[in-house]
């Protein structure tokens, strides 16, 4: 990591001049280093001398000199810097001896914390899932992968809400709502159930009682309609994970909510907060008989600007309601506390499938899951008031550690793209810019249709199907496509940009990789299996300049992403990294070359093989051979 290494000798440094100078030293000392966008302004800059300025009282420039100085006296930094550099304002450019960072190596941090837990997808198992599952989905996966890869252990959970309205809604929909069409797969019939029997709730809103009795069922067990709520969570399940495998995509453990009621979990939680001032329930009003989580003073209810909101938020805190049915979020905070170790009990354990265990009644004991010093929530940001609801109840049974540790991926919701919205038989008369997706009204493109589409645009524009088969060139891509969007951004679909294998897209990523494996297979066949690294490592192209700085920022790039918990900033790194080698190829010759250059230049190619197959490992796409 050189950019963490060279943060450590600059703040060194900046904490010597303080001791020289007289001055205090600073609490808090953030410094940052970057790699200019122009070659000419050095391979790292940093902005501290300004930052000290008005602490030191002295200009920017002058304080950069004074840290250029003591740089240059430190013998490990000034072996690695060619060239120190003071540029108005204030700004300290360091150019980067490549021959001395090619021959050694630099520290990753020190890991700090325990196992991270990472929940994603948790879809409603009561029909097919729709490409807003799939963002989050390859959100989390991604997530997984980073912390692996800067040593963090990680163990991923999949949490299946099988207590719920949605599939209550669906086994009143089998029970209830003739539908005769052909499906392919038994999670598209309930598609069609569950928008079936909405239409019903809203022509005949008394049927809602249906819901309410099968709810109870669910929550009771052992008996015929929470065995039909079974049958269908786990068939549907089985094909939401069948769907997942397909991009990549693989779990630890699923959670199943009923079992959180079953074995007492919440019952368990519910003695506690019951010994809280914070938990009551209410003996008057429109709450009354619910059991309530009082909101504290900072809520994020407070930041309601509007009544509407307010009043969105108010069922949110109930955890168990007047007719005894507990909510989402009640169970949610008994998960938590299982989560981080919290609750004196455990689930029991048998496997689901090949590598993936689940929690079962009458299963094998495990001391092996949850215990967690982290967790992860991957949730849109539509729950984030549930999300600051379980928080809260950590903080007010005294767990503030744990509340400290709880962190919430919050990502924007997908929609359609007006063209998508009309393919699917939407009225977009309105010409609004976007539409949502509704499982209720049953409006929503289904990951499996997508992937087959994406298939078949893969295989009209290939012209060898030598390499990778086009359905795993179309999983890449459009995982690729969900990722590189800002977690914030919405991401409204459309299906035609989706498809696109030029610009910035995983096609264009593995191209890339496989351009550069291909050199490197013509360059074995000439008898040369290992690259060495040569004995003049700097570049003395432009292009071999961008390359090789790029390529050194990497270890700092997933330590940052791991931070951050961002998969956008490795997106942006590959993306980077594709371009770059791409304009170096085409530059540069490579297998033409006289020997020394074709030794260095085959090198750097051998570095961007390394460098771009870990950015493509982590983002979960292949790294072809070839194409």
């Amino acid at each position: 990591m050189l950019i963490e290494w060279m943060r450590t000798r600059i703040a060194q440094s900046v904490l010597e001049l303080h001791e020289e100078l007289g001055a205090e030293r600073p609490e808090v000392l953030k410094i940052t280093v970057e790699q200019p966008v122009h070659l000419e302004h050095g391979d790292y800059s940093t902005n501290i001398a300004m930052q000290l300025a008005k602490t030191l009282r002295k200009s920017p420039l002058h304080i950069a000199g004074l840290l250029k100085n003591k740089l240059e006296s430190d013998s490990e930094f000034a072996a690695l810097a060619r060239l120190i550099e003071v540029a108005p304002p204030g700004f300290l450019n360091v150019h980067i001896d490549w021959n001395v960072w090619a021959r050694r190596e630099f520290p990753s941090p020190a890991l700090t914390g325990g196992k991270a837990i990472i929940e994603h997808t948790s879809i409603n198992p009561n029909k097919s899932a729709h490409i807003g599952h799939l963002r989050n989905s390859c959100i989390g996966d991604t997530l997984a992968r980073i912390l692996k890869k800067t040593g963090r252990e990680v163990e991923v959970h999949n949490y299946i809400d099988d207590l719920g309205n949605q599939l209550a809604d669906t086994v009143v929909g089998l029970l209830h709502v003739p539908l005769n069409r052909n499906h392919a797969r038994f999670g598209d019939f309930c598609w069609d159930i569950y928008s079936g029997v909405n239409r019903e709730y809203a022509a005949n809103p008394v049927k809602l009682s249906e819901r309410t009795n099968v709810l109870h069922a669910l929550e009771e067990g052992d008996n015929g309609l929470s065995w039909i709520g079974l049958l269908v969570a786990e068939r549907i399940v089985r094909e939401h994970l069948e769907e997942m495998k397909a991009f990549g995509i693989h779990y630890d453990l699923l959670v199943w909510e009923s079992q959180i009621v079953r074995e007492g979990f919440w019952q368990a939680a519910f003695e506690l907060l019951r010994d809280t001032s914070s938990f009551v329930q209410e003996k008057s009003g429109k709450l009354e008989g619910c059991w309530v989580l009082r909101q504290s003073t900072n809520d994020a209810s407070e930041k309601a600007t509007e009544a509407e909101e307010a009043d969105q938020h108010q069922m949110d805190k109930v955890l168990v309601r007047s007719n005894g049915i507990l909510t989402y979020t009640a169970k949610d905070i008994a998960y938590h506390l299982w989560k981080f170790g919290l609750l004196d009990k455990d689930f029991s354990y048998q496997p689901f499938s090949d590598g993936l265990w689940s929690t079962h009644h009458g299963g094998a004991s495990s001391s092996a899951y949850g215990k967690a010093y982290t967790v992860i929530n991957v949730i849109d940001y539509r729950q984030e008031y549930p999300q600051a609801m379980v928080k809260q109840a950590l903080e007010v049974l005294g767990y503030t550690e744990q509340a400290d540790k709880l962190r919430h991926v919050s990502y924007g919701v997908v929609s359609l793209s007006p063209a998508a919205a009309e393919e699917l038989g939407i009225d977009v008369s309105s010409g609004k810019s976007s539409y949502a997706m509704s499982g209720r009204q049953g409006v929503g493109i289904k990951i499996a249709d997508l992937l087959d589409r994406m298939e078949g645009v893969i295989d009209e524009k290939r012209s060898d199907a030598s390499g990778l088969s086009s359905r795993i060139i179309g999983a890449a891509a459009i995982r690729y496509y969900l990722l590189r969007f800002a977690l914030s951004t919405e991401v409204v679909f459309d299906l035609q940009q989706a498809t696109e294998v030029t610009g910035n897209t995983g096609v264009y990523l593995m191209y890339a990789y496989a351009r550069a494996a291909n050199i490197m297979a013509k360059t074995a066949e000439n008898g040369t299996n290992s690259i060495a690294i040569p004995a003049e490592a700097a570049p003395k192209e432009k292009a071999e300049l961008a390359l090789i700085r790029h390529m050194a920022a990497w270890e700092d790039t997933l330590h940052a992403a791991a931070r951050e918990l961002s998969p956008t900033i490795i997106c942006n790194y590959a993306y980077e990294l594709a371009s770059l080698f791409n304009n170096f190829y085409a530059a540069c010759p490579i297998l033409k070359a006289d020997e020394d250059t074709k030794a260095y230049r085959l090198w750097l190619v051998s570095l961007f093989q390394q460098a771009m197959g870990e950015a493509l490992d982590t983002l979960g796409l292949p790294a072809p051979a070839r194409m």
